[in-house]
């Protein structure tokens, strides 16, 4: 038993590939739902897209103007103008009744279908057709004052969309510009990959609501707060279960409540050295190991499934519990699970390389995420750090627009290095 015990405290450290490999090896694409339009935007689909529709459904006008044969009017010009015979007019989402024959014109509006007869729109600008109103003369005339090439301002049915075309595929994220296709298909629901519902469990005695009133010694809860609002910035639902207490009771009401999710995430109570009792609750629901992972901040991990009464299995992300280290663990763990259940493919966070303009100091072999700062100086990206990088110490995370990475092999990264940087943000003032 003590050998265990003491092969227990001494495990290999996991690197962080190998940490997320396992992790995300339970998680999968969630199902599909049917949702309005605009409560599907960032969502992904689940369906390949196909027109039932041509669009333009017919040729239609690019312009207001006259729709007219091009034959009519070979040779016009201001000097030497084409009269034709008006003979009606079409406003956009009216069908024409006309057919235009040699010699005569419709008047047309923008969008408007061009109609049987013409091949081709000159536009008003071409015409005399404010200098006739102006004079008072009659309507059933028009002057052309230009020569136009067949086709000249036909914008072709099926131009953007053809009948039975795919026009998206299964996979692709709902960005505002697929929405409107969308709409411009006549859809008024889609089906896309539900939102993961994310459980937030916070643990210990020392902590405070935020918004009660503070008491001497007592901690407000941060990490509740900054890991839903990751949630809810990836595209899960977060569901904040609040603060569990050191007592068996709080923390069995409120894990049965966290079952009700597609994961739950927890901070605190999962660092190797602690006797502690979250431990010995998570391990009555079900199987959970705790890691050591080889990154700085957050080397304590937990990982595993809780078995819900109807024997759903639900995994379990237990994030440190210094604010700094629960928000970076959640940045290379929980988000990228969150997204393989949305059905993203994009897993990885985003990375640029930077210049370093202060060092990056790797004291014992892991993997550094140092909270930085990146600017452009003359087309080239900067890190600076946003301070000391105590794992207490969440302002050098909201001062962070990045994290920059000291490889495990390193012992400090140099001033002038080109170093990694995982960006927390794009900021419209560096990019």
């Amino acid at each position: 038993m003590r050998e265990h015990a003491h092969r227990h405290h001494h495990q290999s450290m996991l690197s962080v590939e190998d940490a997320l490999e396992r992790i995300l090896g339970f998680f999968h694409m969630l199902e599909p739902e049917g949702k309005p339009l605009l409560d599907a935007l960032g969502q992904v689909l689940a369906e390949d897209i196909t027109s039932h529709l041509e669009i333009p459904p017919l040729d239609n006008s690019a312009m207001d103007g006259y729709a007219v044969q091009a034959a009519s009017v070979e040779g016009a010009s201001e000097a030497t103008p084409v009269v034709l015979r008006v003979i009606g007019s079409i406003a956009a989402g009216e069908l024409p009744e006309e057919t235009v024959a040699p010699g005569t014109a419709i008047r047309i509006m923008t969008g408007a279908p061009v109609p049987g007869g013409a091949d081709a729109i000159v536009p008003f600008e071409d015409t005399d057709e404010v200098s006739r109103r102006a004079a008072g003369e009659s309507a059933s005339e028009i002057g052309i004052n230009l020569s136009v090439e067949t086709g000249t301002h036909v914008r072709a049915a099926g131009e953007d969309v053809r009948k039975g075309q795919r026009i998206l595929t299964k996979g692709t994220v709902l960005r505002p510009a697929e929405i409107g296709v969308l709409a411009s298909l006549g859809r008024g629901t889609v089906s896309v990959v539900r939102r993961p519902v994310v459980a937030i469990l916070s643990t210990g005695d020392e902590l405070l609501v935020p918004g009660d009133e503070y008491a001497p010694g007592r901690i407000y809860d941060s990490n509740s707060h900054s890991i839903a609002a990751g949630v809810q910035r990836y595209g899960g639902v977060p569901k904040v279960l609040g603060i569990a207490g050191d007592t068996l009771e709080s923390m069995n009401a409120k894990l049965q409540a966290g079952l009700e999710s597609d994961i739950l995430i927890t901070s605190a109570g999962v660092s190797m050295g602690d006797y502690d009792m979250v431990k010995d609750v998570l391990a009555q629901h079900g199987k959970i190991d705790f890691w050591a992972v080889r990154m700085r901040p957050a080397k304590p991990l937990a990982f595993g499934v809780l078995t819900a009464s109807d024997g759903r299995q639900v995994p379990l992300l237990g994030l440190p519990g210094n604010p700094v280290s629960a928000m970076v663990a959640f940045e290379q763990f929980g988000r990228a699970a969150i997204h393989k259940m949305l059905g993203k493919t994009a897993l990885r966070k985003p990375t640029i390389e930077a210049v370093l303009d202060e060092p990056i100091y790797n004291p014992d072999g892991r993997r550094v995420y140092a909270r930085a700062i990146v600017t452009r100086v003359d087309g080239a990206y900067h890190a600076r750090l946003t301070g000391h990088q105590g794992s207490n110490l969440l302002t050098s995370m909201a001062y962070a627009n990045g994290l920059a990475i000291c490889p495990e092999a390193l012992p400090m990264k140099e001033v002038g290095e080109t170093v990694e940087v995982q960006m927390l943000d794009w900021p419209e003032d560096v990019f």
